[in-house]
């Protein structure tokens, strides 16, 4: 199975038992349809959990924002909750991982070179254009 979605926030490296690690992430999948006598878009976004295992150096480029096209299965987790309540979620098992558009880089805060874009021209009438 294949999905697409944008990462929703960084990826996160966990340690399971003593030698197993697993990066763990969640994307957003928007869609919009139409209801029947309606002129109106309507939008959803569908949140998926997602684990992969194989490659824990994967997580540096699974930024928030980032693009991403995933293949592998879906699996089950159900349990009982403090009031006995059946809890189910699901959890995109991915096995392969292809970053279409990289996350916007964030660059660090330089007040010097704010200030610089940020100051008026002297002589509007000298603009080379």
């Amino acid at each position: 199975m294949e999905i697409t979605g944008r990462i929703t926030a960084d990826a996160v490296v966990h340690k399971v038992g003593n030698d197993k690690q697993v990066v763990n992430f969640s994307i957003a999948i928007n869609d919009s349809y139409k209801p029947k006598d309606s002129t109106q878009l309507r939008e959803i976004v569908t949140y998926i959990n997602c684990s992969y295992w194989l490659s824990v150096k994967t997580a540096e480029w699974l930024k928030k924002g980032a693009l991403v096209q995933l293949s592998g299965r879906i699996g089950l987790n159900v349990y009982s909750n403090n009031q006995d309540n059946p809890i189910g979620s699901l959890t995109f098992h991915t096995n392969n991982i292809k970053i279409l558009v990289f996350a916007k880089k964030t660059e660090p805060s330089d007040n010097t070179a704010s200030q610089q874009q940020q100051k008026p021209l002297e002589n509007p009438d000298d603009l080379p254009f």
